[in-house]
This record gives structure tokens, C-alpha cells and sequence, in this order.
């Protein structure tokens, strides 16, 4: 009697092996397509917050040049560069520009490539601009040390504000536990500032990241630069952390990070100690945190200069979150040039420990950096919506608060909450000084708050 239950026809081992194979061809043919179509970089500030950023395992795939070893990482290979097999010497002495210049070249033009600079090797770099767009995803992993040619007559002819410069990228990472070394020492004897005999000269920032989106840096240390140590001048969505940043006291100049004309910038974890401002925001800057700095010693944590030369400034919606000061010559600061245009508003300083800090909390809005006298002038840029929220320590200077405003444009909305600075040591009361600024106080207030009502 015929049954109508489906028939089990049997398979020979040779038929059941050739559709295994059949299986796995085309399980190999999808993971190779998914593995090279490009993926769009687009981290927004949220993300960089989380670090919600590809951590699935590395596969070991084939390489496809000889200097490139090929690896995934999640969904996407990355293709390795070593320094070494493009060219590079690395012994201290020979000047690798060129291989890193190729190298980069090479790097830039392939999907998820990252430019490594091997450790227990020193590679002396002359001036350079990393320059893009570049495809998905680029990295310059530093394992070993870059050194920067100590004599100022390599910039001869060249740009003498940058050394190591970045832009145009979309989704570049610059990491690794690494050194980039200035070597600024015979620029800083040359300085004005150092000795007023000498004409007042650029000298180059160390690392700039110009123009480019999704930037980030994390891990490296930067130490003696011969000017600013790290700039990021017209960037949207960049992430700094676990940066060291060391130069010497003395050193003029010597930012530790200086951001200029960006939004929604993130540093966090940072040690910053230098001769200069460990982080200075300067105009056309927004969205901006700084969170669990270490400064100090140092010029502490500047908004400004602004407004020199009479020029227009912005800058606003900036948070400083967490930070210990430590024997620096300011603490957190604003500082504006008279005739100066424009506003700083709504910035917050909240959570702070300062160290034997001179000047502690200050707004400067009579700033002169000049050999020559600074004239009066009417017109300044505006200063409002400061809040300095949880800030206690000590002060070196009597002074521990000061609002020095203008008597045209005075600052206001200025907030202090639960500020407790004393004088270092004796922890006696230290002192408020108020010129043109109005505001409110909450909480406990020492010293004793001079604004004026708002």
C-alpha cells in the first residue's frame, strides 16, 4: 500500500562531503563580502563617552602585500603598515620623514589601515602634514618614540607652526603607548620670553589635528614640545584620553592641549604638567568637557585669551568636570584682551581640588601678554553664565577669588556654589576681589563672596 510520508533517499559519504564543501565555499564567499564593504565612521559625542566602538575578537586573515599583515577586527580586516619594512631606519640619528611620508601614503588610500611605529626604536621626523581624505577608518598606532630635530634651522623655509600635523581625516585614531618628543630645548632658549633680548619667534606645535571629523587620541605620552603640545584647530567630534603631557616649568609656551575653533570635544583622564596652560580654549569653541584632569604645575585651565587685537570671539556650553590643580600659577581662568568682541557663556567648573594654586578662580578681562602697555579700551568681549560649583583647596596668593570685569561690558550671571578655598599652609581665610561682576553664591561660600547682584 503506497504511504505518502516523505521518502528518506540515503546519501553516499562522497555526496554528503561535496555539499559540506559547497557549504563552506559559500559561508567564505558572504564573510569576504561583508568583510570588505567599506563602513562609514560616523561616532557621535555620545559614543565617544561610552567607547562603544568595535570590540568583537580578531580573526587572522591573509595579507595582500608583503609590508601589511591583514587582520578583522568585527565586521571590517585591518590592514597593518610597519614602519620598519617601509623603510624606516629608526635608530634616532637618520632622518625617516621620507618612509613615514610613504608610509602614510600607502596607509591612506586602503579601507581600515593602521600605520604602526614599532617600540624600542626612536625615529627622528622632520616637519609633516598627514594630509587626507583618507579611506575608512585610519590609524597611526605609536609603540616606539618620534623625536623632532632639535635645530631651528630645519624649519628653515617651512611652516614654523607645525611639526607633526593632521588633516582632512574622517575617523583617524592616533594611540599606542608611545612617545612623540619635541625636543624643544633650543627653541625654548630662543624664546622671547626667555630672554627679552630675542626677537619673539613661532615655534611649532607639536601634534595639530586640523579639519577633520571623529578624531580619536588615547594612550601616548607628549613631552617637550617646542611650543603647544597638542592642538585641535577646527574639528567636530574629538576624544582625548589617558594622555601624559610633560614639559618643564620653565618652558614657554608649552600648552599641554589647546583646542581652537571645534565642538563637542571630550578629554578625559589626562596628566598634564608643563610651563604653560595645561588646557586652553580659545575661540569658536562649543560643546566642550573636560573630565578627571591632573594639572599642574603649570598656567591651570584658560578659556581665552579672547578678543586680541579687537577681534571677535565665541566660546560656550564648556564643562569642567573633576580636575586636581597642583601647584599651578592659575587655577581655572577666562581671560579676555580689552577691545576684544563677542561673548564666553555658559561655562561650568564644578568638582575641583586645587593644590597650592595661585589664583584659583580668576576672570581676567584686562589680560596684556605684551612687551608694550596695553591701552584702555571700551569694548570687551562679554563674559556671563560662569558657574563654579564644588571647588575646595588651598590658595598660595591672598586672592584666592577674583572677577577683574570691565566697566563697560561687566561679567554677570556668575554663580559660586559650595566654594571653601583657605590659604595654603596657614589655612587662614583667603580673600575675594570684585571689579564690575554680579552673581549669586549657594551653599558654603570662603572667602566670602563680593558679587554684586545680578
Amino acid at each position: 500500500m503506497f504511504r505518502n510520508d516523505s521518502a528518506r533517499i540515503p546519501l553516499s559519504s562522497s555526496v554528503l562531503m561535496s555539499l559540506l564543501r559547497c557549504q563552506i565555499i559559500a559561508l567564505q564567499l558572504l564573510v569576504v563580502v561583508s568583510l570588505n564593504v567599506p563602513q562609514k565612521l560616523n561616532l557621535d559625542i555620545e559614543q565617544l563617552k561610552t567607547g562603544k566602538y568595535y570590540e568583537e575578537p580578531w580573526i587572522v586573515m591573509p595579507s595582500w602585500k608583503h609590508q601589511i599583515i591583514s587582520q578583522s577586527e568585527g565586521s571590517y580586516v585591518i590592514r597593518n603598515f610597519d614602519l620598519m619594512s617601509i623603510g624606516a631606519t629608526g635608530d634616532g640619528v637618520t632622518d625617516d620623514t621620507q618612509a613615514f611620508t610613504d608610509a602614510w601614503a600607502a596607509a591612506c588610500s586602503v579601507d581600515h589601515a593602521k600605520l604602526i611605529v614599532p617600540s624600542n626604536r626612536r625615529f627622528l621626523v622632520g616637519p609633516i602634514s598627514f594630509s587626507g581624505p583618507c579611506a575608512t577608518n585610519l590609524s597611526l598606532n605609536v609603540e616606539g618614540i618620534i623625536i623632532a630635530p632639535q635645530s631651528l634651522s630645519y624649519w628653515s623655509g617651512l611652516n614654523a607652526h607645525r611639526w607633526l600635523e593632521f588633516r582632512l581625516l574622517d575617523g583617524f585614531t592616533l594611540e599606542g603607548n608611545g612617545t612623540i618628543d619635541g625636543q624643544g630645548q633650543e627653541w625654548w632658549a630662543q624664546s622671547c620670553k626667555v630672554n627679552r633680548s630675542n626677537p619673539c619667534l613661532s615655534a611649532p606645535t607639536a601634534v595639530t589635528i586640523s579639519n577633520s571629523n571623529n578624531s580619536r587620541i588615547r594612550n601616548l605620552t607628549f613631552k617637550n614640545s617646542q611650543n603647544v603640545h597638542l592642538a585641535f584647530v577646527a574639528c567636530t567630534n574629538v576624544h582625548a584620553s589617558d594622555l601624559l603631557v610633560t614639559a618643564p616649568e620653565t618652558s614657554p609656551n608649552t600648552d599641554g592641549i589647546n583646542i581652537r575653533g571645534s565642538s563637542d570635544v571630550l578629554i578625559n583622564d589626562c596628566t598634564i604638567r608643563t610651563g604653560d596652560d595645561c588646557i586652553s580654549i580659545v575661540t569658536d569653541t562649543f560643546h566642550t568637557m573636560i573630565r578627571n584632569l591632573k594639572c599642574g604645575p603649570g598656567h591651570g585651565i584658560s578659556i581665552g585669551s579672547l578678543g586680541k587685537d579687537g577681534s571677535f570671539a565665541n566660546v560656550s556650553d564648556i564643562v569642567v568636570d573633576g580636575a586636581t590643580l597642583n601647584r599651578s600659577t592659575n587655577g581655572v581662568r577666562i581671560k579676555t584682551w580689552q577691545g576684544g568682541q563677542g561673548a564666553a557663556n555658559n561655562i561650568s567648573f564644578q568638582n575641583m581640588q586645587m593644590i597650592d594654586v595661585a589664583n584659583p578662580i580668576i576672570i581676567d578681562q584686562y589680560y596684556c601678554n605684551s612687551t608694550r602697555r596695553c591701552q584702555n579700551q571700551t569694548s570687551a568681549v562679554e563674559v556671563s553664565g560662569i558657574n563654579y560649583k564644588n571647588i575646595t583647596g588651598t590658595s598660595s596668593t591672598t586672592i584666592a577669588v577674583k572677577f577683574a570685569c570691565s566697566k563697560t561690558v561687566p561679567c554677570h550671571d556668575i554663580v559660586l556654589e559650595n566654594v571653601n578655598l583657605t590659604l595654603y599652609k596657614s589655612h587662614k581665610p583667603a580673600f575675594s576681589f570684585c571689579w564690575d561682576a554680579k552673581g549669586s553664591t549657594r551653599g558654603v561660600i570662603n572667602p566670602k563672596s563680593c558679587l554684586a547682584k545680578s
